[in-house]
């Protein structure tokens, strides 16, 4: 059993996060109920902060908020010293609630809306990441309307495949984001931001894409990137102040996956980005990356109460839970794999191997295929570790299920900051007939 961050079997032979028992916190909560160890994300991020920081260079690390958007992990980022990545004008506005500094929120998307735009001027937000030439327009006439400058970063594709799932690759040529690095694209959108004068342009940022286990993809960007800044140096006269290589880090879900740890990712970028700057003459720019998924992911921990059992003779037994699709899409939408352990008997020993189902009228809301578990009773407890990332972000109400609570559990002190939704909840924006 592979136990992640504070995670440990306590005295009463329960499994403990945080330094609170999880049959404790089911009780109290319900389930299903999604747990965050605040401890293990604050080391996380100082994990990626400290390398840049121990080699003297000007960096930004902003937490990819998608990943997971809540008032209280906004709050808990900035707590760490953190940037903030959103990507819509809800991410924006969770942030603008939870008091984020505006001037370290950072815009992406592929198809921000006029509104949306508009809400990030309002706010002077830190930078916008210009991701198509419709955008280019839209921001213009938004700036000349609203008379107002705006940093920002182009987002380029620079043709590096990252070794993950096809739905999860961002970087290669044929992506729905970004502009291209290869087909004169990326020159053309900088030659046009450089002539309007509304613009302050920071500098390039690419993403090639997610749970990524080494940095040969990031470093091939990089070289792919330096190559180009430095044509346009040459030909624009531009040096890019920022180089934005976003994010994609790799977590452990399951015994197969190997991720680097958060120093080596970075210690192996900063060399790259010197070796480039010093072969081409360049001024060091300042380095900003997003971690969203490796900031959260392991730290969070989906607790189940176990309901129904169907045994098919000589092909597998299933063991359903009281959640599923509804709270983790990912292994219907990606083949997302996971452990788990039952927290109320996490030492019992394994008995049998079991699938475990979710409750959605589905025959795909499966959580774990093949999973070895002691002979599972209703009302067991199952943890399946590593959900803390686009669980909650990717929750929905399919059946009309409400969506979990969230709590967060650090230094044996139990917060809820995400309140369960009930039945009224999820019937509260329907308009009657009647």
């Amino acid at each position: 059993m592979y136990l992640y961050g504070t995670t440990k079997i306590n005295q009463n032979g329960h499994l403990e996060i945080g330094g609170v028992d999880t049959v404790q916190l089911a009780e109290q909560y319900g389930t299903p109920l999604y747990v965050y160890d605040v401890a293990l994300i604050r080391e996380r991020a100082r994990g990626f902060k400290q390398a840049f920081i121990e080699q003297n260079v000007t960096a930004q690390v902003a937490y990819a908020s998608k990943a997971f958007s809540t008032i209280a992990m906004v709050q808990l980022a900035e707590e760490e010293g953190l940037s903030l990545d959103v990507v819509s004008g809800g991410e924006l506005y969770t942030a603008l609630t939870a008091g984020f500094p505006v001037e370290r929120i950072h815009f992406h998307g592929n198809n921000k809306s006029r509104e949306e735009l508009a809400m990030a001027l309002d706010h002077e937000i830190g930078c916008i990441v210009v991701d198509n030439f419709t955008e280019l327009q839209l921001l213009k006439s938004l700036c000349l309307e609203k008379n107002t400058t705006v940093k920002i970063l182009l987002r380029v594709t620079p043709g590096i495949e990252a070794h993950t799932h096809d739905y999860i690759l961002t970087g290669q040529e044929d992506s729905k984001f970004g502009f291209d690095l290869q087909n004169g694209q990326a020159e053309e959108a900088l030659q046009q931001v450089l002539l309007f004068p509304s613009f302050e342009v920071l500098g390039i940022h690419c993403h090639i894409g997610s749970q990524i286990f080494e940095t040969t993809g990031f470093l091939l960007a990089a070289e792919k990137v330096f190559e180009k800044l430095h044509e346009w140096k040459q030909k624009l006269s531009f040096e890019a102040k920022v180089l934005n290589l976003g994010g994609g880090f790799g977590i452990r879900y399951t015994k197969e996956d190997e991720p680097l740890a958060p120093a080596q990712y970075v210690t192996e970028i900063i060399r790259d980005v010197k070796k480039w700057s010093d072969l081409y003459s360049m001024k060091l720019p300042e380095i900003w990356i997003e971690p969203g998924r490796s900031l959260v992911g392991d730290a969070g921990t989906t607790l189940y109460k176990v309901g129904s059992q169907k045994e098919v003779p000589n092909v597998r037994k299933y063991v359903a839970v009281d959640g599923g699709m509804s709270d983790n899409i990912r292994p219907a939408l990606y083949q997302a794999k996971y452990e788990a352990v039952l927290a109320n008997r996490p030492l019992a020993e394994s008995k049998e191997t079991v699938s475990i189902a979710g409750k959605c009228c589905e025959s795909g809301d499966m959580l774990i295929w093949d999973l070895p578990l002691p002979a599972a009773e209703q009302e067991d407890l199952l943890a399946v570790f590593c959900t803390g990332a686009y669980g909650y972000s990717m929750a929905n109400n399919y059946n009309r299920l409400p969506r979990p609570a969230v709590v967060f559990v650090e230094k044996g002190e139990a917060r809820l900051v995400v309140k369960r939704e009930t039945y009224e909840d999820l019937v509260r924006l329907d308009v009657s007939l009647k």
